[in-house]
């Protein structure tokens, strides 16, 4: 399982993710699930995978190297003209490796599907932010719909339901996603840090804030602590029920 955010905020796109694998409580491994392509002054595309990791690192690779051919490049990550016509792309390697595996008599503990959050910006365009799902069909993030959620969503929700303002700052937004993913690892072991990051600001058209936040990153401590505090001294401050009788 894994965990992995992308939000729009007025300033620009905030993508976090987390890097645990796990193939039963005794094999866990560390794996980036972030993928960033930049060609400076013109796009810059950032991709967060859940599921899968064979399906996801055979759906990278193969964006990877078809952005190399010259025949191809029309319709890939770094040639496109439209974020748009990206994530069609991506949709269709996604479905392809998914049948690729199911067509050759392929068998694993977990399925072979994946979901995608793919987001960026291309010189021209606003920055989009859509969810790719197994299917290969798409959405995209609107003003209903703010921020996406992949992989273990149910423990971070709540409190991005609760603060996320799109006015927010990135160093604001890098709390509230500290405090979800925080949540997350709480309550399911499936997930857990280093978390990746990257904070695209808009029309920069170049890579942004990005880097990883260790277990024992001093930052992550003070606000792991400082919500489990927080929360223990609201619980506190509640009135007493009063039992009937």
């Amino acid at each position: 399982m894994t965990y992995c955010v992308g939000m729009v905020l007025d300033r620009g796109l905030v993508f976090m993710s987390d890097t645990r694998t796990n193939a039963g409580l005794d094999n866990i491994s560390t794996f980036r699930k972030m993928t960033i392509w930049e060609a400076p002054g013109e796009r810059v595309i950032t991709l967060l995978a859940a599921g899968n990791l064979a399906t996801t690192q055979a759906v990278v690779s193969l964006l990877d190297e078809r952005s190399k051919i010259r025949e191809e490049r029309s319709s890939t990550i770094l040639a496109a003209p439209s974020l748009f016509q990206i994530v069609r792309t991506v949709a269709a390697t996604l479905r392809e490796v998914i049948g690729q595996q199911e067509e050759g008599g392929l068998r694993a503990d977990s399925p072979f599907s994946a979901t995608l959050l793919i987001g960026g910006q291309i010189a021209g365009s606003p920055p989009r932010l859509f969810m790719i799902y197994p299917e290969g069909n798409f959405i995209e993030c609107g003003e209903d719909t703010p921020f996406f959620q992949t992989g273990e969503t149910k423990y971070g929700r709540p409190i991005l339901v609760r603060a996320y303002d799109r006015t927010m700052s990135f160093e604001e937004a890098m709390k509230l996603l500290l405090v979800s993913f925080d949540s997350t690892l709480k309550a399911n072991l499936t997930v857990g840090p280093p978390f990746d990051f990257h904070f695209y600001e808009a029309d920069s058209l170049r890579r942004g804030w990005h880097g990883r936040i260790a277990p024992d990153d001093p930052y992550f401590q003070a606000i792991s602590k400082g919500w489990g505090d927080a929360l223990k001294e609201a619980l506190d401050s509640l009135p007493d029920y009063t039992y009937p009788g």
